[in-house]
């Protein structure tokens, strides 16, 4: 039943969307399963073993991304083994936890990576040892993975730049006086943190009364968030706009603000959490981003399992995003 199932679950269309612009990558066509030879009657499939592995679960948006892989796990009849870091920043622990999937000598692996160069080298390993990669989320750099003789991995993600352009962009078209903004930035070595910021960059760059004086990395973290925060309006009190690259940063950016009694800063965020989500119902968030973590998931692992049917993937694929404001929550 389960091989049955699986058959007709990959036979479906990923039903996603490119971006159009042109300078983007496009996304390929889905080609139809090969039809695999059906198992005896007495003889059941051995189940795929694809493994997950995630930079942490102390962010709420892997925890929904894992929703999704248990959700393709459910519909495919595979084994999921799902692997985390300690933190966004442990990227040699990411390393380590591929290094062990290759000894356990599994299928495949679905990787959002912490660092977009540093896990290529292990990742290489993987490959070679037999097993499929899906690059899920955060890009790995291409150039390094040219370098590494990696060659080409699906990718599974939205267009970061262009979903932080419309979220700063919510804040700064309102702007009709001079202002000062500043950006909280994610991993600085991570393709999804450099694309957020530039697209918050374009954003305010497109409002002459903007300047931006600060751009500073809080590394993902809430924690951090808080204190670049409190640094930034120590040396730059009249900031009045604040692009936050995830909502993990925003969250300790507004406790911050509360903290301090400071208002009338208008802050944008990334990732719709459900916190972020009833901090714009209150008023205190200006705008986020809903990037589908669980969708990213859930094809994610299901490009891993036609990539074992020996199907075409296509190269890149982004799902759609949707900004988030306090009148699409009505």
């Amino acid at each position: 039943m389960h091989f049955l199932r699986l058959l007709w679950v990959l036979a479906l269309p990923l039903s996603l969307m490119a971006c159009s612009d042109s300078h983007k990558p496009s996304v390929q066509g889905v080609v139809a399963p090969v039809e695999a030879p059906r198992a005896k009657p007495d003889e059941a499939p051995a189940a795929k073993r694809v493994a997950l592995v995630m930079k942490t679960l102390t962010n709420p948006f892997f925890i929904e991304m894992e929703k999704g892989a248990r959700r393709a796990q459910k519909a495919l009849g595979i084994e999921l083994l799902v692997k985390t870091a300690s933190q966004e920043t442990s990227i040699e622990q990411q390393i380590q936890i591929v290094e062990e999937l290759v000894r356990m000598k599994v299928d495949a692996i679905v990787i959002s990576p912490g660092d977009s160069l540093r896990l290529v080298p292990a990742l290489k390993t993987a490959r070679e040892a037999g097993i499929s990669i899906v690059n899920i989320d955060n890009r790995l750099d291409p150039e390094a993975m040219r370098k590494q003789g990696l060659g080409e991995v699906p990718f599974i993600s939205v267009d970061n730049e262009k979903a932080a352009y419309e979220s700063a962009r919510f804040v700064a078209q309102s702007v009709k006086k001079p202002v000062q903004a500043a950006i909280l930035e994610g991993i600085r070595s991570a393709d999804n943190a450099r694309q957020r910021k530039a697209g918050a960059e374009r954003a305010f760059a497109e409002n002459p009364l903007i300047r931006v004086v600060a751009s500073e990395t809080a590394n993902w973290k809430i924690d951090e968030g808080h204190d670049v925060t409190r640094k930034l309006f120590a040396t730059h009190p009249e900031i009045s706009l604040l692009f936050c690259a995830n909502d993990m940063m925003a969250l300790g950016a507004l406790k911050y603000l509360q903290e301090s009694g400071r208002s009338g800063v208008k802050v944008a965020a990334y990732d719709a959490l459900e916190e972020a989500q009833e901090a714009v119902k209150a008023g205190r968030l200006a705008a986020t981003v809903d990037q589908q973590a669980a969708e990213q998931g859930y094809q994610g692992v299901l490009a891993a399992i036609r990539l074992l049917q020996g199907e075409a993937v296509p190269g890149v694929v982004l799902v759609e995003t949707r900004l988030v404001t306090a009148d699409s929550l009505k």
